[in-house]
């Protein structure tokens, strides 16, 4: 027993040691709000959300899932069977789609409309990998674009001529619409492959970019870490188009600062330099999506910072007719 860790709070899943063996209880859960119009996806993204805890400790399969769901009580009773059936089923098809399964849950009445979950999994040691062991050398991996909350508020504001004027000299309402739905789908995607990939490629710790944005989660990493490290940001992938709309609105969410929040974000990974690449064009060929060396790994304070002046890497880098990537 002495050999495996417990490990709870603060870190993205909690693994308990069981009575068992070897074997260790990894669990996690999440929820939030509805940020997208479309319930089917919103539900993809939910679960997408809670699974991203266990991919972030290189947990590649998940168990057993539950489903934490709230009707609103706003809600007339056509719009409440409309609506909830089909977040579940974009729940349950994530899931589906991550090899794993929804066996029950709970559902209650409240004033907002809440999804998310609880993703478990039982696992031997070699099946996680600890975020701790960053050494001096390594970069840091991401491996989904920034800026979803830009694009789900810019997508709000198409609606409401008193924030769309503040914005509508950088963007058209096409760029909008396109960031809204490559947001949509980039947080629906599962981090699956590259929770796979950290093991091929000996990842020495990671965790995913959710609400605290880019450096909040950077700093988490960098506390606890073992050796005495900090992390150097250098370069942000944005979905195109949202920098200019963090510019024009005074810089409200803080984008490139690190500071704006993400939902189902990607995997932040501290990689031996001379893997780093491989493991990029490794996740590339297999999902056909990219990801980013952002920065490095340097003797510090277990600390992050972002340079002041980072390179904006605009994702896509250019816009293909009816593509969303």
């Amino acid at each position: 027993m002495a050999q495996v860790p417990r490990i709870g709070i603060g870190m993205d899943s909690s693994i308990t040691p069981l009575r068992h063996g070897g074997l260790s209880l990894v669990q996690t859960t999440d929820y939030f709000y509805p940020l997208v119009d479309d319930p089917f996806m919103q539900g993809k993204i939910a679960c997408a959300n809670v699974l991203s805890d266990l991919y972030a400790m290189g947990v590649t399969d998940c168990d057993n899932m539950l489903m934490l769901i709230a009707a609103s009580n706003k809600m007339s009773e056509k719009e409440r069977d409309t609506i909830m059936p089909l977040i579940m089923r974009g729940f349950k098809d994530c899931a589906e789609e991550a090899g794993t399964q929804v066996t029950g849950g709970q559902t209650v009445i409240n004033p907002w409309l809440t999804i998310g979950g609880v993703a478990t999994t039982v696992c031997q040691p070699n099946e996680y990998i600890l975020p701790e062991n960053a050494v001096v050398g390594d970069v840091l991996v991401l491996t989904k674009p920034l800026g979803t909350q830009v694009a789900v508020n810019a997508y709000q504001w198409l609606d409401q001529p008193e924030r769309w004027n503040r914005i509508k000299l950088v963007v058209s309402e096409d760029d909008v619409r396109k960031a809204y739905q490559r947001a949509m789908f980039s947080m629906a995607r599962l981090n699956r492959v590259a929770a796979r990939l950290m093991h091929k490629y000996n990842a020495h710790g990671a965790t995913d970019v959710t609400g605290y944005g880019l450096l909040g989660h950077a700093n988490n990493l960098a506390k606890i870490q073992k050796n005495e490290v900090g992390f150097v940001i250098h370069n942000l992938p944005i979905i195109a188009k949202m920098a200019a709309i963090s510019k024009a609105c005074g810089n409200m969410f803080g984008l490139l600062q690190g500071h704006s929040a993400e939902t189902s974000g990607g995997l932040l990974i501290a990689l031996p330099r001379e893997q780093a690449a491989a493991f990029c064009k490794d996740i590339e060929k297999q999902e056909g999506y990219q990801s980013w060396i952002i920065g490095i790994v340097e003797r510090g304070s277990r600390t992050a910072r972002i340079i002041d002046k980072p390179r904006v890497i605009e994702v896509p880098a250019k816009d293909r007719e009816g593509e969303l990537w």
